[in-house]
C-alpha cells in the first residue's frame, strides 16, 4: 500500500521505516527540513536499537522516502498516519494538540480522492470524534478517520512495531466505512502471524494507550510507596518485590523500586488523563493518579537526601559522579529524566556534578548545559566523593568496583536502580546505599 506518515520524531520515523519493512511504499512527512535531510541520508536523529539498519535498507530498496510537502503526500498516499507529538501544555496538565490539529487542517483540503487518516498519536479521549468532523468539513473527497494507538517502548520500538502484542483499531461506527478493512490490509502480515486485531469505538481506542501508561505508572509508584515504608521499617523493597512477583496476579515486571519513571510518555500521559477526566466531570475517578505522580517525584528528592547523607550531611563542595542521563537504558531520551533531575538538584545545593551516559550526552547538554560531562564512566568517577548510578545501562551494572575504587576520593556508591551487585561493591570496600532499604 502507499502510506504517508506525518511526523518523523520517535514514533513517526520508527513507524515509517517499519511500514516500509512490511513491504509498503512509505513517504515520511515533517515540517522540519533538517530532520528530513538527516533521514534521507539514512541517519536516525535519536537512538533506537535496530532502526538505522531498517531505515537504510528501505531507503536503498526504494520503498521509503521523506518530504516536507503535504501536497506530495496527499497525492502519493491512500493511507495517512498521524504520528506527531502531544506534549504537556506549558503550565497545565492537559495535552497540547496543536501538532495533531495542524496536520489534520493542512492535509484534509488536499485529499481530492477517497483516503484513510489513521491517528497514532496519544490524545485525550474525545479528540478523534472532533478530528473526524474537521476532516469531513475540509476534505473534498470521502475521507475516513480511525484511531490506531501506539504502544511502543523506547529501546524496543522496532520490535513493538514489527511484532506487537496487539493492534487496536478504533472506528466511528462499527460495521460502517472501509477504515477497518484498509487497516487490516496494512497490517496483513502481522495479523497472519497471529497478532490480535481488536476493533472498538474511537473513545476506547484513545483510552487504550493512556490507560496502559497509567496502570504501569501506578505499579511503579506502588512499589516505591512500599519502598518508603521499607526504609523506615528495616525491610528490603527488592526482596519484597521478588516475593510479590511470584503471585501471577501481580507479576514481577514494573515492580522494581528505585528512582521512578520519567520520559516523554508516562508522566505527561497520566497528567493528561487526569486533566481530561476533570473536563468530562469524572475528576474524582483519577485522584489517585495525583499520588502516583507525587510518589514518583518524591523518589528523586529521596535520592538527593541519601547523597547528602553519604557526603556527611551536605553536598556543598562535594564532587558527585552521576552515571546515567537518559530516563531509561536503551534510549537517548532525557525528557523528564529522573537522573538529570537529581543531578540538577545536587548542583543547586552546591555540588560539582559530572555526568556520563553512553547515548544521551548531547541531549543532556542541551537541557542541562551547566552540569559537567565526562567521556567515560571512569572519567566521571575520578576524584568523586560519591558515585550515583541512576540509569541501569548494562555497562553500569557491570562496572568493576575495584577499578572504580582506585580513582575516587571516597568509596560511596548510591544505587538508584537496584541494579548493582551489593556484595561485590562492599567487598571492594565501598559503602553501598540504595532506595528501598533502611540506611
Amino acid at each position: 500500500m502507499r502510506c504517508a506518515v506525518f511526523g518523523t520524531g520517535y514514533l513517526g520515523a520508527t513507524h515509517a521505516a517499519c511500514m516500509a519493512e512490511l513491504g509498503h511504499d512509505v513517504l515520511g512527512v515533517d515540517v522540519d527540513a533538517g530532520k528530513i535531510a538527516k533521514l534521507e541520508a539514512g541517519e536516525v536523529p535519536f537512538y533506537e536499537p535496530g532502526l538505522a539498519e531498517i531505515l537504510r535498507r528501505n531507503l536503498g530498496a526504494g520503498r521509503l522516502a521523506f518530504t516536507t510537502s503535504y501536497e506530495d503526500a496527499a497525492a502519493f498516499a491512500d493511507v495517512h498516519f498521524i504520528c506527531v507529538g502531544t506534549p504537556q501544555k506549558q503550565g497545565e496538565y492537559a495535552a497540547d494538540l496543536s501538532h495533531v490539529n495542524a496536520v489534520v487542517d493542512a492535509l484534509s483540503p488536499l485529499l481530492t480522492e477517497p483516503a484513510l487518516i489513521v491517528g497514532k498519536s496519544t490524545v485525550p479521549v474525545g479528540t478523534a470524534v472532533d478530528l473526524a468532523e474537521r476532516v469531513r468539513a475540509a476534505a473534498p473527497a470521502d475521507v475516513e478517520l480511525v484511531w490506531n494507538p501506539e504502544f511502543l517502548r523506547e529501546g524496543f520500538a522496532v520490535q513493538d512495531t514489527l511484532s506487537p502484542d496487539r493492534l487496536v483499531c478504533g472506528v466511528e461506527r462499527k460495521g460502517e466505512g472501509c477504515g477497518e478493512a484498509i487497516l487490516r490490509d496494512v497490517y496483513a502480515e502481522l495479523i497472519d502471524r497471529g497478532v490480535p486485531f481488536l476493533v472498538t469505538e474511537l473513545a476506547t481506542a484513545e483510552l487504550a494507550k493512556s490507560s496502559a501508561n497509567a496502570f504501569l505508572a501506578t505499579k511503579i509508584s506502588f512499589i516505591n510507596a512500599i519502598a518508603e515504608v521499607c526504609e523506615v521499617s528495616g525491610a528490603d523493597a527488592v526482596e519484597l518485590a521478588d516475593i510479590l512477583g511470584h503471585d501471577d496476579r501481580i507479576g514481577r515486571r514494573f515492580l522494581s523500586s528505585g528512582l521512578g519513571f520519567g520520559g516523554g510518555c508516562l508522566p505527561k500521559d497520566i497528567r493528561a488523563l487526569m486533566a481530561r477526566a476533570g473536563e468530562l466531570g469524572a475528576n474524582q475517578a483519577l485522584h489517585f493518579l495525583r499520588e502516583v505522580d507525587s510518589i514518583n517525584m518524591r523518589r528523586r528528592t529521596r535520592m538527593v537526601e541519601l547523597t547528602r547523607q553519604a557526603c556527611g550531611g551536605s553536598v556543598l563542595g562535594a564532587r558527585i559522579a552521576v552515571l546515567g542521563a537518559a530516563f531509561k537504558p536503551g534510549s537517548d531520551d532525557v525528557r523528564d529524566s529522573p537522573a538529570l533531575n537529581v543531578a540538577g538538584q545536587l548542583q543547586l545545593e552546591g555540588a560539582a556534578v559530572t555526568v556520563f551516559d553512553p547515548q544521551a550526552m548531547d541531549n543532556a547538554r542541551r537541557v542541562f548545559p551547566t552540569l559537567g560531562y565526562a567521556t567515560s564512566g571512569i572519567e566521571a568517577c575520578t576524584r568523586a566523593d560519591a558515585v550515583l548510578v541512576l540509569t541501569e545501562w548494562p555497562e553500569f551494572r557491570d562496572l568493576d568496583a575495584t577499578a572504580i575504587a582506585s580513582v575516587v576520593n571516597t568509596r560511596a556508591v548510591l544505587d538508584g536502580r537496584a541494579c548493582l551487585d551489593r556484595e561485590a561493591w562492599e567487598s571492594a570496600g565501598w559503602t553501598y546505599s540504595r532506595l528501598g532499604v533502611a540506611v
